[in-house]
């Protein structure tokens, strides 16, 4: 695409990807529910939840992450310019070099896993620490698979064929809820715990198969094969090496987080893993759609670089519009009705309200970093469409340290400071997460604004967000006092309804040009 020429809107493949990712939150959050029902806050579901970090780190760390920032931007740029045979070599060349990579580390990571659990889990100890290793050693074969699913997803976004990638997780999602339905009263939560990560193995295959066949239809010239003489190849590999890094110490941060956690208490690491998977929810659904959609987009720009920085300017600008006009809602329900939220998703079985507001306390502290961290995955994006891995690198290395320093505080020192029970460290660790977030953010768009020109949010569009969150929020809150106790998943419906809605009416009458498209959606729907 030249850059002189209008840019496409992006809303319809945002549409698509987040129609995809919410299908399959959705049924990642029954998952949740039903897992939730059978294990509440115990040292089985903190096994489970602590064990399922080990593999997700190697499929992130040569995942979708990866691959979008090393993969995605040269794949589109050859696909755009009608390189079907380069694109084929290509593909087929980083399949070979994932497989391969990713086999030997599995093989690694089934030997070392006493080892990683030790570092990982310093609290755990005797049988909570013998079933973190069983799950963990069944777990890491499905996490290759999960790696060769996020190959099959690159190539199908940069097709912009993005609703089957991002639906293709709920076949998973079904596996694992299978599991659960069919064993979680004829086992004990140990033996529910192996068995799921089974449930999960099969899933991750079957998540695999759903997109292989459209992947092979679309990259019909595919080689696979070692092969590392190709330009692009080598580029690729090359761009593979500060993101893998990048991505390394960011999921390093996340360990780091659940070990600070796992001796603070039984239900902690289950209740931060709780947290972290709702905090997920909006970040995916809007920062990440936006993100995936505007990736090819950008990559596939070419012309003088004054025309193609002017270019990256409208869109980043708009994503960042579309991204702040649904994070900013999310982060307020965070901490305004974090309880509503958590109590309508997982209290049920042995999981309690008094367990809803202990996830609450742990989500608001996620609120804090929510808008920073959607910000900044576009504007890394944007960097990646530039070619450039280095510098988000060097951002999220400040960022990791940061979280690491003040989460060391926050967590074993700041309740004990202010009288409170060692478990509410765990909020700390959200909060400091969401600091260290915004320096991450302020970084990549002052760097970024020096090389593409001025870039942001207006001050006027910003306020008007918050100030209509604030209202729905202060709405949502007073219609939860007058419904009194009920059944969470009802009250739920009732408050966060209303809160939507007073939302959306507001920005409106503030005429924010994002509502007036959402209400035209909407209605376009309803007929």
């Amino acid at each position: 695409m030249q850059p002189n020429q209008p840019p496409e809107r992006s809303g319809r493949h945002a549409f698509l990807v987040g129609a995809g990712i919410l299908l399959s939150r959705i049924v990642g959050l029954v998952r949740l529910h039903v897992f939730a029902r059978y294990f509440g806050l115990s040292d089985p579901g903190d096994a489970f939840t602590q064990a399922f970090r080990i593999p997700n780190f190697l499929q992130n760390l040569f995942g979708e992450g990866v691959l979008s920032a090393s993969f995605i931007p040269i794949y589109s740029r050859l696909v755009a310019e009608g390189d079907q045979e380069e694109a084929g070599r290509l593909a087929g060349a980083v399949f070979a070099i994932l497989a391969l990579t990713a086999s030997v580390l599995v093989l690694l990571g089934v030997l070392a896993t006493p080892l990683f659990i030790d570092v990982i889990a310093p609290g755990f100890h005797g049988a909570k620490r013998e079933l973190t290793i069983r799950i963990v050693r069944v777990l890491f074969p499905g996490a290759g698979l999960l790696v060769m699913s996020a190959w099959c997803l690159g190539i199908l976004n940069s097709h912009r064929k993005f609703f089957l990638s991002y639906t293709s997780p709920v076949v998973w999602n079904f596996a694992m809820i299978g599991v659960l339905v069919a064993f979680g009263r004829l086992m004990d939560e140990p033996r529910l715990a192996v068995a799921l990560a089974w449930g999960s193995v099969v899933g991750s295959a079957l998540q695999v198969g759903v997109q292989a066949p459209h992947v092979l239809r679309l990259a019909g010239r595919l080689h696979i094969r070692w092969d590392t003489r190709s330009a692009h190849v080598r580029e690729t590999v090359r761009n593979f090496g500060p993101v893998f890094i990048s991505r390394g110490v960011i999921q390093i941060s996340a360990f780091v987080d659940g070990m600070l956690a796992s001796p603070l208490g039984a239900g902690a690491v289950t209740a931060l893993g709780n947290a972290q998977t709702l905090y997920m929810l909006p970040v995916s659904l809007f920062g990440m759609s936006v993100s995936a959609a505007e990736l090819p987009a950008m990559s596939s720009v070419v012309g003088e670089e004054a025309e193609t920085a002017g270019y990256l300017r409208g869109r980043l600008d708009a994503g960042l519009r579309n991204i702040a006009f649904f994070i900013v809602p999310s982060a307020m329900a965070f901490l305004a009705l974090g309880d509503v939220v958590a109590g309508a998703i997982f209290v049920g079985g042995k999981f309690t309200e008094q367990d809803a507001k202990y996830v609450w306390g742990v989500l608001a502290g996620s609120a804090v970093g929510l808008l920073a961290s959607t910000l900044g995955r576009l504007y890394s994006s944007t960097y990646y469409a530039l070619r450039d891995t280095r510098t988000p690198l060097r951002f999220a290395v400040i960022r990791v340290a940061l979280t690491t320093a003040l989460g060391c505080v926050c967590a074993l020192w700041l309740p004990g400071w202010l009288g409170l029970d060692p478990r509410w460290g765990v909020a700390g660790l959200t909060a400091s997460a969401g600091v260290a977030g915004w320096v991450e953010f302020t970084l990549l768009r002052h760097a970024l604004n020096r090389r593409i020109g001025r870039t942001g949010l207006p001050v006027r569009l910003v306020a008007s967000l918050w100030a209509s969150a604030g209202v729905a929020a202060a709405a949502a809150w007073a219609i939860k006092l007058a419904l009194g106790p009920h059944k969470p998943q009802l009250v739920g419906l009732a408050v966060l309804c209303p809160y939507g809605a007073i939302y959306l009416a507001m920005t409106y009458l503030l005429r924010i040009e994002e509502s007036a498209r959402a209400l035209a959606r909407i209605a376009r729907f309803r007929r």
